[in-house]
């Protein structure tokens, strides 16, 4: 398949350079996009940020 070891080692080199290269392009997209809140029980969402009524 391969004529000498330089083709084959060229040819794990562009694997894995692709390889880089896709992962790199979905950390982009993951940076990109907005992250979603959480959601607590039955998909209903968590205030975290709010402090605990103490009026009770």
């Amino acid at each position: 398949m391969f004529g000498n070891d330089a083709d084959f080692l060229l040819t794990i080199h562009r694997t894995h350079a692709s390889e880089l290269q896709a992962d790199a392009a979905a950390d982009r997209l993951a940076r990109a996009l907005p992250r979603r809140h959480p959601r607590g029980w039955l998909s209903r969402r968590t205030h975290t940020g709010r402090a605990v009524d103490t009026r009770r």
